[in-house]
């Protein structure tokens, strides 16, 4: 199966590889292994596409503080739970922090805290739908990517030093 790509150069994260099926967003991969196993899956076309070039352009403005939302067709496959806790994370506010009970809260499912870890790390569209916005309720950067949680902490200063 084919699959569209362009990459964003960040000066924070390094090469930020955008994914489309054509129509949407299907893909953000931060992490060049991470990447790698996506190409592994799929035959990858580089493309200036409006689509991604849009992509591009937004995140160019959201690292350079001029975006706190993004305006993209996404397209996520997950089970109707992650899909849940994907749309509650788009309803985080740029600059803002929520815990992973929290979004279990949000969605009705309360104890399913770390069932909500578990959709956040499935997330396949990091920064457009923002998990790192999700900490501990005690406050601190867990999980990120897995382990990430540089990238995590990176992101988070960004959009605390850009938050009006």
């Amino acid at each position: 199966m084919k699959q569209e790509y362009n990459v964003y150069k960040s000066e924070l994260l390094g090469p930020i590889y955008i994914v489309s099926d054509g129509d949407a967003i299907v893909s953000v991969q931060l992490f060049e292994e991470e990447w790698l196993r996506h190409c592994q899956q799929y035959e990858m076309i580089k493309s200036n596409s409006s689509l991604l070039e849009s992509a591009v352009q937004q995140l160019d403005e959201y690292f350079h503080g001029k975006r706190q939302t993004f305006h993209l067709p996404l397209k996520w496959k997950g089970t109707k739970f992650q899909e849940q806790v994907w749309q509650a994370l788009c309803e985080i506010p740029y600059g803002t922090t929520v815990s992973y009970s929290d979004i279990a809260e949000k969605i009705g499912r309360p104890k399913a805290v770390r069932a909500v870890g578990q959709a956040n790390r499935a997330n396949e569209l990091a920064i457009f739908v923002p998990c790192h916005r999700v900490i501990g309720k005690n406050g601190s950067l867990t999980g990120y990517a897995g382990s990430r949680i540089d990238a995590k902490a990176l992101l988070l200063e960004l959009e605390q030093r850009y938050s009006i």
